[in-house]
C-alpha cells in the first residue's frame, strides 16, 4: 500500500530558543505529533527563527516555494510586543482560513481562560496551508487532536481533522491519518477508495 509522500515545514519562533538561551521544544512536538498522525511518508523542513517579522515572512515563503504542502508554526502568537507571528504570516496570504483560529482558541478555552489572547492564524499561500500554532507541546497536541471523552470519542474536533481536506481543495497530496490519533473528516464524494 502506497500513501503520498509530503514535505511539511514546522517552524519554532522564539528569540530565546534560537540563540539557544534554552533548548526548543516546538519543533520536536510537531515532529512527533505529525509522525504519530499521518501514515504518509514525511519529508520534514524543520527551521528555528527568532521573533522577527520579515524573517518569519521570509521563512514561510521559502518553505512554501520549496514544495512544503502544509506549513506549521509554534509561538509568537499572544499580545506581547516581540509577538508577530500573525502578522508575518497575513502578509503572505492568498487566503485567510479564519475557522482555524477559531477552533484553536475554542479547544484551548477548556484548559485556560487566558486562550483569548492568542492570535494564532491560518491562511493558504499557493498551493501550501500554513498554520500558526500555539507555543507549549502540550497546547500544539490539544489543538491538533481536539477533546475526547472518556470513550474516546471527539468532543470537539481538533483542527488536524479539516487539515486533509483543505490540502485536497488547494492541490496538495492526499494525506491520511490513523485515526486512534486523529480522524480526517472529508465527504464522501472526496474519499478515495480503502484500500486493502
Amino acid at each position: 500500500m502506497s500513501f503520498d509522500p509530503v514535505t511539511i515545514g514546522i517552524v519554532s519562533i522564539s528569540d530565546r530558543a534560537s540563540q539557544g538561551v534554552y533548548e526548543d521544544k516546538g519543533l520536536p512536538a510537531l515532529q512527533d505529533w505529525l509522525t504519530r498522525a499521518l501514515k504518509n511518508p514525511i519529508r520534514f523542513e524543520p527551521r528555528l527563527i527568532p521573533d522577527e517579522q520579515a524573517g518569519i515572512s521570509r521563512t514561510l515563503v521559502e518553505l512554501v516555494d520549496a514544495g512544503c504542502a502544509l506549513v506549521l508554526t509554534t509561538g509568537g502568537t499572544g499580545p506581547a510586543p516581540r509577538d508577530v507571528t500573525p502578522e508575518a504570516t497575513l502578509a503572505v496570504a492568498n487566503k485567510e482560513m479564519p475557522g482555524f483560529g477559531e477552533q484553536m482558541r475554542q479547544i484551548s478555552l477548556a484548559f485556560v481562560p487566558t486562550a483569548i489572547l492568542s492570535r494564532q492564524v491560518a491562511v493558504v499561500r499557493g498551493q501550501s496551508l500554513i498554520i500558526n500554532l500555539p507555543g507549549q507541546p502540550k497546547a500544539i497536541a490539544e489543538t491538533l487532536e481536539g477533546l475526547k471523552d472518556s470513550d474516546g470519542k471527539p468532543r470537539v474536533h481538533g483542527i488536524f481533522a479539516a487539515v486533509p481536506y483543505c490540502i485536497d481543495l488547494i492541490g496538495g497530496p492526499y494525506l491520511e491519518t490513523h485515526e486512534a490519533v486523529c480522524q480526517a473528516f472529508r465527504p464522501k464524494s472526496a474519499a478515495r477508495p480503502v484500500r486493502a
